[in-house]
C-alpha cells in the first residue's frame, strides 16, 4: 500500500502545481456546501445592497451639485447593475425541491453547476463591497461647455438685430459690441438668444461667459468674479483679496479666445478691476453688453459698434402679445366674426403697450384669461384711463432704475416732460424755456440741451424721425412718469390730449402745483380758480378757446410757467396779480392788445407774441419789462414802421428778438451798429415798398439770424446770398407774395445760404426755377406753392454746371414749353434724362468726385405749380423721406427710380390721377413704387 502510494506521490506532485486539485476542492466544496454558500450569498447580497445605496446616494448628492459622476464609480454601479442573482435564486429554489437521495443522485451535475455559480457569484458580491466601501470621492467638476445654455422664451422681433449682432461678431475691428435701448425692451432676451446661437454655431471661441453685471446699484465684483471662475473651471479661494484675484483672471482669460456678455451695465467700471481683459483685434476675443444707456456703451468702449434695440413693429407686438393669452382667449380674440369686438379690445390693449415687450408681456398674461367681452371691455377702459393694471406697479419697478439713477435735476426735467400729451413730439426749445422759467436750470440754456440729452440717452426721451428740434416720450415711460408723480405725492393735473369739451373743475385745481389741459377743444375758461400753489399752466393747442373769466388770474400769485399759444382768444384779463410769472407765450393767438398793467410783470422773462395776426397794439409794455431775455414779434402783426419806434434800448438783458419790419428805413438802422441786432434771431420784412434789392451780407450785424421771412414786398427784384462776411447762420428762408422777384443768386461756397435747412417759396411768379437750390447742402425741406410760371426746379446745364455768380443761375434750355403736349413729352428719349446723371451725382466733368446735390433733403412738397413739368433729372436722395405733389397737373415726371439711392423713402402723395399720368424710365419699378411708397391724397 505504501508503495502504491508512493509510486503516486509524483503524480500528485504534478496536478498540484497545475492547481487541478484546489479547483476539484472547490468543486467538491461547491457541491457539498450548497446550502451554507447560498446563505452567505445571501447575507452577502444584504451587504451589497447597503454598500450600493450609500454610493448612489452619494453620486446624487454630487449631481445636485452639478458635478458628475466619477467614471470608477459609474463602471462599479454599472456592475452591480449587470448582476444576475435573480436566476441564481430560481435555479437554486427549482434544485431544494428534490429532497430524496435518489433525486439528488440524479441531479448531482445540475447541483455542481448551480453551487459553482453560487460561489462565483458569492465572489464577485463580496468584491464589490469591498471596492464600494473603499470609495473616497464620487463626483467631480465638470469641464465647462463652450457655452452654457441660458434660458429662453420664444422670441419675436428679434431677428434682424440679431443677425446685426452676428454680423458684429465676425468683423475683425469689432472688439467690444454694445447693445442699448429703454428697460423691457428686450436687451436680456436678445443676449440670452445670441448666447444660445453661439452653442449651435461653428465657432473659433474656446469659452463664452455670460454675466448678469447689475441687480443693484452697487457693482458686485465678487460674484462676475465667481461666474468667471466657475466657467474657467478655476479654483476658488473665498480668502484671496479680489485685487490679486482680478489679476489672475486677466492672466487666464488672456490665455483664451473669449467672447464674454455682460448684461446690464449700468455704469462705467474697469474691466481689469473686475478680472477681464479688454479685447483687442490680436486676442480675438469679443466682449458685448447691455445698458439703458447710451453713454454708458461709449464709456465702455462700444462707441464704433453700437446697437440700438428698437421697439416692436405692429406685427410682432401682435404676435407676443397673443403667446401670453390662454388658448381659450386665442380663440375667441382670433374669432372670424365679422363684429368680434373681443378682437378689437385686444387690438387696442396691444397698441396701448407701444411696442414696449416687457408691457406687452404684463398686460398679456393679466388679460390671458379672458374670453367675455364686457371683460375686454374693462381691461381696455382701465388701460386706457390711467394704466391701472394687475402687474403693472411691479413693470413700473423694473422700469424706475432709469429714473433712480437721473440727478435730482434730471428727475425734475422728466417728470416735467409727463405734461405733455400721449402721442406727439415735443419742442425742445419750449421744453428748455419752461425749465428756465420753473427756476431748474439757473439760466443755463445749454445745461437744459444737455439734460434732454441724457434723457434720450437713459431712454427716457426719444428722437422723432423726422426733426432734430423735437423729441418724443414712450407711452409706457409717460405712464412711469405719472406713477412716479404720484408714488411721490406731487399734485399734478394732467388732462392734456383728451378731447376734453370743458376745463377740470376747480376743486381738482386747488392743490395742483403744475396744470396741463393742453391740446384740446375748450371753449372756456370762465371761472376763477383758486390755486396758490401752481407753478404752471399749459393751455396750448386748444383752437375753440376764445374767452378767459375776468377773475382767472386772480390767485396764481405762484406761476411762472403760462402758455396760451394756439388758441382764439382776442383777449387776456388784467394779470397784474402774476408777480412771479416769467414765461409768458400768446403767440398764434388772435389777441388785439397787451392788458395796459403788463408791465408790471417785473419778473417776466420771455414773451412770445409771434404769428399774432391781429395785434395792434402793445400799449408800449415791452419796453418796461427790463429782465426780458425773450421778445418775439416775429410775424405778428404789429410791426416796426418808424425808426422812432424802435425803443427796446432798455432791454439791456435781452437775448433773443424777433421782430416784424415795414420800412427799409427801419432795416438799414437795426442793422448798423444798433444794440438790438445782435439779439435779432428771426426778421420778418413785411410790406417794404421801397425795397427792390436784398443782400443778406448786408445784414452783417445780425450775427444770430437765423430765419428770414420776406412777404409781400412788392417790389423786390433781386435777393442775392453772396460771399462776403460769410458769418451768417440763417437756416430758414422764406418767400412769399413777391411779384417781382425774378432773380435768386447763389454764389460759390461759402455763401450767405449755407446753413438753410428750410426753404418754402409762394406766390413768386416771375421765378421759372430755382436751379440755385442745389448750392444749399445741408436742405433738409423744399416747399413751392403757387407759383404760376416755374416749369422746372433744377434746370440741368449741359457744358457748365452753372454760370458765373453775378449772372442770373442757370439759363434755361432744353425744358418743353407750355404749348408741347403729352405726345412730345412721352417720345423723349431715356438719355435725355439720364446723360446728365453721371455729372450731377458724382463726378464733373473732368472725372473729379464731388458731393452729390441735396445730400440732406428729407421732404419735398408741391403744391398748385399749374405749370411744372419737371423738378430734376434722376439722381440720388440719400435722405429723402416724403414727396408731396398737389395740383401739379404738367408735372409728368419725378427724379426717382430704382437705380438711384433713396434708401429712406417712406411715402409719395399725390393724386390717383396724376400718379397714373406719371412717365417712367423704368417700367418695371412702377408696381414696385406704387405699392410700396404711393398713397393717394
Amino acid at each position: 500500500m505504501a508503495d502504491a502510494i508512493s509510486c503516486l506521490q509524483p503524480l500528485c506532485d504534478c496536478l498540484d502545481g497545475t492547481g487541478l486539485l484546489d479547483a476539484a476542492g472547490r468543486e467538491v466544496a461547491s457541491f457539498l456546501r450548497l446550502k451554507s454558500n447560498w446563505g452567505d450569498l445571501d447575507k452577502a447580497r444584504e451587504s451589497l445592497g447597503a454598500v450600493e445605496r450609500m454610493v448612489r446616494g452619494r453620486v446624487t448628492a454630487e449631481l445636485n451639485k452639478l458635478n458628475v459622476c466619477d467614471p470608477q464609480v459609474e463602471l462599479w454601479l454599472r456592475r452591480v447593475d449587470e448582476l444576475k442573482l435573480g436566476a441564481i435564486d430560481e435555479d437554486y429554489s427549482s434544485l431544494m425541491n428534490y429532497s430524496s437521495i435518489c433525486q439528488c443522485t440524479r441531479h448531482a451535475a445540475r447541483r455542481s453547476w448551480i453551487g459553482k455559480r453560487i460561489v462565483e457569484a458569492l465572489d464577485e458580491v463580496n468584491k464589490l463591497i469591498e471596492e464600494g466601501r473603499r470609495f473616497k470621492k464620487f463626483g467631480f467638476k465638470p469641464s465647462p461647455e463652450i457655452v452654457e445654455r441660458l434660458p429662453q422664451t420664444k422670441t419675436f422681433g428679434l431677428e434682424t438685430m440679431l443677425v446685426q449682432l452676428h454680423d458684429l461678431l465676425e468683423k475683425a475691428d469689432s472688439n467690444i459690441i454694445g447693445i442699448w435701448g429703454q428697460g423691457g425692451i428686450g436687451k436680456t432676451t436678445l443676449l440670452h438668444a445670441f448666447n444660445n446661437d453661439l452653442e449651435k454655431k461653428v465657432h473659433n471661441y474656446q469659452v463664452v461667459i455670460f454675466i448678469e453685471v447689475s441687480n443693484s446699484e452697487t457693482l458686485d465684483t465678487l460674484e462676475m468674479q465667481k461666474t468667471i471662475s466657475e466657467r474657467l473651471n478655476l479654483p476658488w479661494n473665498e480668502a484671496e483679496i479680489t485685487v490679486k484675484r482680478a489679476r489672475f483672471l486677466v492672466k487666464a482669460l488672456s490665455r483664451k479666445r473669449f467672447v464674454l456678455l455682460l448684461d446690464d451695465v449700468r455704469k462705467k467700471f474697469r474691466l481689469e478691476d473686475v478680472g477681464i481683459p479688454t479685447p483687442d483685434t490680436n486676442s480675438q476675443s469679443k466682449l458685448i453688453l447691455t445698458s439703458r444707456f447710451q453713454e454708458v456703451c461709449y464709456q465702455m468702449g462700444a462707441q464704433r459698434n453700437l446697437i440700438k434695440m428698437d421697439l416692436l413693429d405692429n406685427d410682432a407686438a401682435w404676435k407676443l402679445f397673443l403667446s401670453k393669452l390662454s388658448t381659450e382667449a386665442c380663440a375667441a380674440v382670433e374669432s372670424p366674426s365679422p363684429s368680434n369686438v373681443v378682437r378689437d379690445h385686444a387690438i387696442a390693449i396691444a397698441q396701448s403697450c407701444g411696442g414696449l415687450p416687457l408691457a406687452l408681456n404684463v398686460i398679456g398674461t393679466a388679460v390671458a384669461g379672458y374670453e367675455e367681452p364686457r371683460d375686454w371691455n374693462s381691461a381696455a377702459d382701465a388701460i386706457k384711463e390711467n394704466m391701472k393694471f394687475e402687474g403693472v406697479d411691479e413693470m413700473f419697478a423694473t422700469l424706475k432704475y432709469s429714473f433712480d439713477r437721473l440727478t435730482p435735476t434730471q428727475q425734475q426735467c422728466f417728470l416735467y416732460c409727463t405734461l405733455f400729451p400721449e402721442y406727439g413730439s415735443i419742442s425742445k426749445e419750449h421744453l428748455v424755456d419752461y425749465w428756465l422759467a420753473e427756476g431748474l436750470l439757473l439760466d443755463d440754456r445749454e445745461k437744459g440741451n444737455q439734460i434732454i440729452r441724457s434723457l434720450i440717452s437713459a431712454c427716457l426721451l426719444q428722437t422723432t424721425s423726422s426733426m432734430s428740434s423735437k423729441v418724443k416720450m414712450h407711452h409706457i415711460i409717460r405712464h412711469l412718469g405719472l406713477w412716479l408723480v404720484n408714488m411721490e405725492d406731487r399734485s399734478f393735473v394732467v388732462k392734456a390730449g383728451m378731447a376734453l369739451d370743458n376745463a377740470p373743475p376747480a376743486i381738482e385745481w386747488k392743490e395742483a402745483t403744475r396744470i396741463s389741459i393742453m391740446s384740446n377743444n375748450i371753449t372756456e375758461l370762465s371761472f376763477s380758480p383758486k390755486c396758490e400753489n401752481l407753478t404752471t399752466l399749459l393751455i396750448q393747442n386748444n383752437p375753440k378757446l376764445n374767452k378767459l373769466g375776468w377773475g382767472f388770474f386772480k390767485y396764481m400769485r405762484s406761476l411762472k410757467v403760462l402758455d396760451l399759444s394756439h388758441t382764439a382768444i382776442t383777449s387776456i384779463p388784467e394779470c397784474d396779480t402774476l408777480v412771479a410769472l416769467q414765461h409768458l407765450d400768446l403767440s398764434y393767438t388772435h389777441i388785439m392788445r397787451l392788458p395796459e398793467r403788463l408791465w408790471l410783470l417785473k419778473e417776466l422773462r420771455h414773451l412770445d407774441l409771434s404769428v399774432t395776426v391781429a395785434l395792434e397794439d402793445t400799449l408800449n409794455n415791452c419796453s418796461k419789462l427790463h429782465k426780458l431775455r425773450v421778445l418775439n414779434l416775429f410775424r405778428s402783426h404789429y410791426g416796426i414802421r418808424d425808426v422812432d419806434d424802435l425803443n427796446l434800448d432798455s432791454l439791456r438783458d435781452l437775448l433773443f428778438l424777433g421782430i416784424t419790419i415795414y420800412s427799409q428805413d427801419v432795416l438799414k438802422k437795426l442793422n448798423e451798429t444798433h444794440p438790438l441786432a445782435k439779439s435779432t434771431h428771426r426778421l420778418n420784412l413785411k410790406y417794404c415798398g421801397d425795397m427792390q434789392s436784398i443782400k443778406i451780407s448786408d445784414f452783417n450785424h445780425m450775427k444770430h439770424l437765423e430765419e428770414l421771412h420776406v412777404e409781400s414786398c412788392y417790389d423786390l427784384n433781386t435777393l442775392v446770398a453772396d460771399t462776403e462776411l460769410t458769418t451768417s447762420c440763417l437756416q430758414a428762408l422764406t418767400l412769399s407774395v413777391l411779384p417781382s422777384l425774378e432773380n435768386v443768386l447763389v454764389a460759390p461756397m461759402p455763401h450767405n445760404f449755407r446753413y438753410v435747412r428750410k426753404l418754402s417759396i409762394s406766390q413768386c411768379p416771375k421765378l421759372l426755377n430755382i436751379t440755385w437750390v442745389r448750392r444749399l447742402e445741408l436742405l433738409e425741406r423744399l416747399v413751392i406753392s403757387n407759383c404760376d410760371e416755374m416749369l422746372t426746379i433744377v434746370e440741368e446745364a449741359n457744358s457748365t454746371e452753372e454760370q458765373q455768380y453775378g449772372t442770373q443761375t442757370i439759363k434755361m434750355q432744353g425744358y418743353y414749353s407750355e404749348e408741347q403736349d403729352d405726345h412730345a413729352m412721352a417720345e423723349s428719349s431715356r438719355n435725355e434724362w439720364n446723360d446728365d446723371y453721371q455729372s450731377v451725382n458724382g463726378e464733373s466733368t473732368n472725372g473729379a468726385t464731388r458731393q452729390p446735390d441735396f445730400p440732406k433733403l428729407r421732404s419735398i412738397v408741391l403744391t398748385d405749380v399749374k405749370k411744372l413739368r419737371s423738378i430734376c433729372t434722376p439722381r440720388d436722395f440719400p435722405c429723402l423721406e416724403t414727396l408731396r405733389v398737389e395740383d401739379c397737373p404738367n408735372l409728368r415726371r419725378i427724379p426717382l427710380c430704382s437705380t438711384h439711392n433713396c434708401g429712406k423713402l417712406k411715402q409719395i402723395c399725390g393724386s390717383s390721377d396724376w400718379w397714373k399720368k406719371l412717365q417712367w424710365e423704368d417700367k418695371e419699378a412702377v408696381a414696385h413704387m406704387e405699392s410700396k411708397y404711393f398713397i393717394p391724397i
